[in-house]
């Protein structure tokens, strides 16, 4: 299957009879819509639908795209997606230029911006999940997990292959369906740089990377509650991802206490060493 057809079918599982106007009847076995009921809705053939999905067809025209993401009902950056994994599909597509690279620094008035964040822990992410610049608020949360051993700290890198991420992250299962996804989002193997990394995950980090890419089609949340298990406590960070422009190919990420008990904690793995430790821990 094409990761045009994965996000097809998947898409299509997720949309609710009812939403569409259709009966769902108790002999239903399909979670979501038929192909048969896609295909009436978008004015195209169920042969058709079936060999999008199959990945026989990968090319399909702008009208049956509009038609598909009608019927589908898909957010505007689904929408974006859908046209993407559709160039992608093209044999002749690579990613050249400015993309071939993904940027290791940040543009002053960005790092300016993240600096005004602090304390909140805050980090710019290129599209390789590699961690370009961070708060000192967001080194103040995530050293002590492990994430900052790395000599070029990168997030599902740390996720998938280090063991740590399991204990780290309660909800791991969901946060490595995240990790998978944000890697997916746009032309994925097509792109020279997320393709090597891809399949340095295949290596290290195995069936929980390669049987991810398999089922999830490529849209992270750009926000939701991130759980953590924190030498701190238990955390429930608050959590919304930013696009930056396109030509900075990177987006910021910045996490916020959910509760009372996290914005304490945070409070304290962020508070300055009184100036006695300091002392103590020079060796004066």
């Amino acid at each position: 299957m094409s990761e045009l057809g994965l996000f097809l079918r998947t898409r299509r599982e997720a949309v609710k009879p009812a939403e569409a106007g259709l009966p769902s009847g108790p002999r239903r076995r399909t979670p979501g819509l038929r192909r048969s009921e896609l295909a009436a809705l978008a004015g195209v053939s169920v042969e058709y639908v079936t060999r999008l999905e199959q990945g026989r067809d990968r090319h399909p025209s702008p009208p049956v795209l509009s038609a598909l993401a009608d019927a589908l009902r898909l957010t505007p950056s689904e929408r974006v997606h859908l046209h993407r994994l559709t160039k992608a599909a093209d044999p002749g597509f690579t990613c050249r230029g400015p993309r071939a690279r993904p940027p290791a620094t940040v543009r002053p008035t960005v790092r300016a911006l993240l600096d005004r964040l602090d304390p909140a822990p805050a980090a710019i992410l290129n599209r390789l999940g590699d961690l370009v610049a961070r708060t000192p608020a967001f080194d103040a949360l995530v050293r002590p997990l492990g994430l900052l051993d790395a000599a070029v700290p990168n997030l599902p890198r740390y996720v998938l292959a280090d063991p740590r991420a399991r204990a780290a992250f309660p909800d791991w299962d969901h946060v490595a369906d995240e990790q998978v996804a944000a890697l997916k989002q746009g032309p994925f193997r097509a792109d020279a740089a997320v393709a090597a990394l891809a399949d340095e995950l295949t290596v290290v980090a195995g069936d929980a990377f390669t049987a991810r890419v398999g089922a999830i089609p490529g849209l992270p949340r750009a926000s939701g509650v991130l759980r953590m298990a924190h030498p701190a406590g238990a955390l429930r960070l608050a959590y919304e991802t930013l696009e930056l422009p396109a030509d900075d190919d990177q987006k910021l990420l910045v996490y916020l206490p959910a509760d009372a008990a996290t914005e304490e904690a945070l409070a304290r793995l962020t508070a300055p060493a009184p100036r006695g430790l300091r002392l103590v821990a020079g060796g004066r």
